[in-house]
């Protein structure tokens, strides 16, 4: 596996000082805790760190495949999206709050007619926006969103690790998988599916299992 410079330091403050906390590897790291998340979390996923509460991060003793890497890298966005669960810009937080009831989904994508994204609504959001509102019927989600271009997209061409990397980064259950405009000077983006936690766990089942 091909590490970053970050990750091959942790590797080795690991290998010399553990049983060691994320606190720890930060503090000699001199950055903060949040930081490296995104570092841990993927040497733990990949099998090269382990951890336990109250224990800390250590070298795995299970032998890693050397092609573990290259087979993830190997996938992309494009292989394991699914259908995306979309409401149009003018629907109120009522009907957006019961769509996303009905998918059992945790992030819904707010477009145009066309298709287009114009932000995500996530359960929070709606959440947050029916407490104290006198009519959740009449108020728009186009007001609750958060609005493009702050919205962390996915495309089909991405591997499944960048795409996982972005989620585990920004903290978010999913993305919109998404394709430019033939018009590039329009600059809009069509929604053409999702990859979620459960798309990228599902491969790494699936990769356990033998049966990709």
């Amino acid at each position: 596996m091909q590490l970053t410079e970050r990750q091959a330091r942790i590797m080795d403050i690991v290998q010399s000082a553990g049983p060691i906390t994320s606190e720890q590897i930060a503090h000699l790291l001199k950055v903060s805790r949040s930081a490296l998340r995104p570092d841990l979390a993927i040497l733990t996923m990949v099998g090269l760190l382990e951890a336990r509460p109250r224990v800390g991060y250590y070298v795995s003793r299970k032998k890693t495949p050397a092609s573990l890497s290259e087979t993830l890298r190997s996938y992309r966005v494009g292989d394991i999206k699914s259908v995306p669960v979309v409401v149009q810009t003018a629907a109120s937080i009522y009907e957006a709050a019961v769509t996303l009831f009905l998918e059992d989904v945790g992030t819904l994508y707010v477009v145009t007619d066309a298709g287009f994204l114009e932000g995500v609504v996530s359960r929070k959001d709606l959440l947050r926006a029916s407490l104290g509102q006198p009519d959740i019927h009449q108020m728009p989600v186009s007001v609750v969103m958060t609005r493009m271009p702050n919205v962390i997209t996915a495309t089909p061409e991405e591997t499944v690790w960048e795409a996982a990397r972005k989620i585990v980064e920004h903290e978010v259950d999913s993305l919109p998988v998404v394709k430019a405009e033939e018009d590039s000077r329009l600059g809009r983006l069509q929604v053409i599916g999702r990859v979620s936690k459960t798309n990228v766990t599902r491969l790494f089942v699936e990769l356990g299992e033998g049966g990709i």
